[in-house]
C-alpha cells in the first residue's frame, strides 16, 4: 500500500535536488546538472519539466533558473515537510 507513496517521496527527492542545484547555481544547463547530481539527463530533464510546469524554474538560453516561486518554496521546505510528518505520524497504529 506505501509503494507508490514511496516512488512518489524519490520522485520528489529527485525533483527538490534539481531545484536546489538550479537555484544555487543557475543558470545552468541540462549536463552540469547531470554531472552535479549524478543522474541520467533524460532524469533531469524530466525533473526539469515538471519543475518548469509548476514555475518553480525558468528555461534560459543560458541555463534554467529558479524563480521567486522556488525560493518561496525553499524558504518554506522544513515547515511544510513538518507538517507533512505529523500528519503521517497520525497514521501509525497504536
Amino acid at each position: 500500500m506505501l509503494d507508490k507513496i514511496l516512488g512518489e517521496v524519490d520522485l520528489l527527492e529527485r525533483h527538490l535536488s534539481v531545484m536546489r542545484a538550479v537555484s544555487s547555481q543557475g543558470p545552468i544547463g541540462i549536463m552540469k546538472l547531470t554531472e552535479v547530481l549524478g543522474l541520467s539527463q533524460h532524469r533531469v530533464r524530466y525533473s526539469l519539466r515538471v519543475l518548469e510546469q509548476m514555475q518553480y524554474i525558468k528555461a534560459t538560453p543560458a541555463g534554467a533558473v529558479a524563480t521567486t516561486r522556488a525560493d518561496e518554496m525553499l524558504k518554506s521546505f522544513d515547515e511544510d515537510l513538518d507538517g507533512l510528518i505529523s500528519k503521517l505520524q497520525t497514521l501509525r497504529l497504536q
